[in-house]
């Protein structure tokens, strides 16, 4: 067995070995994930502060560092992007890859519609950042939460599937009863008075907007005219 040579008196300790766990190239920094918090409430008589308490501790828990905090106050979920600054900043941020992971206190702090929301985890998901939901328990750092974070894909797909045949079946049911689908027709009154127009040499658009109707539909009516002669 070969021993280290023991130093000169005085020398003070060895320095360590590789491999030995105290240094050197054996020696591994553990790396810190940053997080990001996403906070928002409906109105303004409500506080952020609870939400931003608990997803403090629970960044914590988990070793996060937090290197930003986004707001929406007196914001409805239901508003778009554009109508949600701390969420536009947010979803920038991912995207110039300023943290590693989201935490948010609950999806529908997030948006109310699956569709949006799917969308929004998918530019997430894209730009490589996480995400931690605290009351749905849902963590995409772990094998479970990406399962999930997939799953969520085919539901989106699923209610867009269900709008699209509630509309069609609503389209039937119409068609079924005698009613007329589209636009409503233009009065004959109104037609009339459209031809009366251009004939007198007034412009389409004018036309259109003296008498009420779309410059689609009086482009039609020039076009029934110039067909007539």
């Amino acid at each position: 067995m070969s021993r280290r040579p023991t130093p000169p008196e005085g020398a003070g300790p060895p320095a360590p070995a590789a491999g030995d766990g105290q240094g050197g190239a054996g020696a591994q920094k553990k790396y810190t994930r940053r997080a990001a918090l996403y906070l928002r409430v409906s109105t303004d008589d409500q506080t952020t502060a609870n939400q931003q308490r608990e997803l403090e501790a629970v960044a914590a828990r988990a070793g996060w560092q937090i290197v930003a905090t986004f707001r929406d106050e007196g914001i409805s979920g239901s508003k778009g992007r554009d109508r949600r600054p701390g969420l536009d900043a947010m979803l920038k941020g991912a995207v110039r890859r300023e943290f590693d992971v989201i935490a948010a206190w609950s999806v529908d702090r997030l948006g109310r519609s699956l569709q949006d929301l799917v969308a929004m985890l998918s530019e997430i998901h894209a730009a490589g950042v996480d995400l931690y939901l605290h009351q749905q328990a849902i963590d995409t750092t772990t094998p479970a939460g990406k399962a999930l974070f997939q799953m969520m894909g085919v539901f989106a797909e699923f209610e867009r599937s269900m709008i699209r045949e509630r509309v069609k079946s609503g389209m039937a049911r119409a068609k079924a009863q005698g009613k007329r689908l589209g636009k409503p027709a233009v009065s004959e009154a109104k037609v009339e008075a459209v031809k009366a127009e251009l004939a007198r040499g007034t412009g389409l658009v004018k036309a259109a907007r003296l008498h009420g109707v779309g410059t689609y539909t009086a482009q039609r009516i020039k076009k029934e005219m110039a067909t007539d002669v």
